[in-house]
């Protein structure tokens, strides 16, 4: 059975994430209390159910629970998934205002605000057991396609992620590492180049034209080459690496491109995303 735990902050979009796993055939329960993984998966597993999504949030009041669990089911030989969907506080509170919804945890002596870092706050233990997805930029379809990604990963070796971004939007909050190419050559300022982006041959060839383009990419690529073993010895699933740019559109996309392309040449598991130009 191939067991997928969606968990995060509410406001998040794990309505979605479930939504979307049931139109593509998982069984689905929302909001299980953390106490009973083990038995609903083992329920689950006897009748034969080969794909399961199961959300848990803070609604359970046994989240302390749900590691230890996850590592029992894994030695049951059950293929445990874990997604962690986080946004902003901007977002979550825009994200409200626009629903007209009751945050779970608010009260008559707390904000919105308080409410969204009191939730943070006891989802921190979680963070680090699957995926981090940061959905504060991504329309509800990219959302849908990450996902898609993600459930279609094999346990058993870490993934490289390779992300891009534009600083003007925000650092993603879900990157492991964060390397900052504003400094490089850029071909926005360039009006024939403008309408293109990273991964086009002709951003490509100009990027390709400067010796900075390549020392960075040199650099990149070597730290994470030497510290690549120390992850995958630490039982890590996933590393991602946000690469940032202006507007995450030309030098961001190449350079996460161009990583992704070497990383998977060497049998490495990879996935490639690109927060600006998917936002878009």
């Amino acid at each position: 059975m191939q067991l997928v735990i969606v968990t995060g902050l509410s406001g998040s979009g794990k309505s979605i994430v479930l939504k979307m796993l049931e139109d593509s055939g998982y069984y689905c329960i929302d909001n299980l209390p953390a106490t009973l993984l083990p038995q609903i998966s083992e329920h689950l597993n006897q009748a034969q159910h080969e794909r399961v999504a199961i959300s848990i949030d803070t609604r359970s009041a046994s989240l302390d629970v749900l590691p230890g669990n996850i590592r029992k089911l894994k030695d049951e030989g059950i293929e445990v998934q874990l997604l962690f969907l986080e946004a902003n506080t901007e977002t979550l509170v825009k994200r409200y205002s626009e629903t007209r919804r009751r945050h779970p945890l608010s009260n008559d002596t707390s904000t919105l605000a308080e409410s969204i870092s009191h939730e943070r706050h006891l989802l921190e233990r979680l963070v680090d057991l699957g995926l981090r997805v940061d959905t504060s930029s991504l329309s509800a379809n990219a959302l849908r396609n990450w996902v898609k990604e993600f459930v279609t990963q094999k346990n058993g070796e870490l993934t490289l992620l390779f992300s891009s971004f534009g600083f003007k939007y925000g650092i993603p909050l879900d990157a492991d590492y964060v390397f900052d190419v504003r400094c490089l050559p850029n071909p926005y300022y360039d009006k024939e180049l403008r309408p293109f982006n990273g991964r086009d041959a002709v951003i490509c060839d100009y990027l390709n034209q400067h010796e900075s383009v390549h020392l960075m990419y040199e650099d990149i690529r070597g730290f994470i080459e030497r510290w690549l073993p120390s992850f995958i010895a630490d039982n890590r699933s996933y590393l991602t690496v946000a690469i940032g740019c202006t507007g995450g559109q030309h030098r961001s996309v190449y350079l996460a491109e161009r990583l992704a392309a070497y990383f998977g040449k060497q049998q490495h598991k990879v996935l490639v995303r690109h927060r600006t130009l998917e936002k878009g």
